[in-house]
């Protein structure tokens, strides 16, 4: 409970625990930025046809065949070796994505990523806030 102008009032359970400083703020969510981006920037960034990242679906080849993002190459996060991921541009950044919240594929592929010595980011939302954004997946290999 808070006391204002002499009036009770009850704190909500958003500020049970005070926000942090605004310069405190601004350095955690600029670097959150360096470790992900979302749906809409990438689907942005192909349609403007930017060079300076890969797309890797890291589902399963059956899942990817299914419907993927166009424009992007799957490589299973346990295919990432060393010497696959020299097959690649040196210095392009790898936005990595799975099939959604639920699925921690993403963040597995941008761990051997990073152990790699590569620059990745998570696509958050994958496969489920692509579709959510309106954006469309590829027609299914037959």
């Amino acid at each position: 409970m808070m006391i204002e102008n002499g009036a009770t009032r009850m704190k909500s359970l958003i500020n049970e625990i005070n926000p942090a400083p605004s310069h405190i703020a601004r350095a955690h969510f600029d670097a959150m930025l360096q470790f992900e981006t979302d749906c809409w920037d990438t689907h942005a960034s192909l349609q403007s046809g930017a060079d300076d990242f890969i797309l890797v679906d890291v589902r399963s080849p059956a899942l990817y065949h299914g419907g993927y993002i166009e424009g992007a190459i799957n490589i299973p996060h346990g295919k990432m070796t060393e010497r696959r991921m020299a097959e690649y541009p040196a210095g392009k950044t790898f936005v990595v994505y799975c099939a959604g919240p639920h699925c921690n594929g993403a963040n597995k592929a941008a761990c051997r990523l990073a152990a790699l010595g590569l620059p990745v980011k998570l696509m958050i939302g994958g496969v489920t806030g692509w579709i959510d954004e309106g954006f469309n997946l590829t027609e299914p290999v037959a």
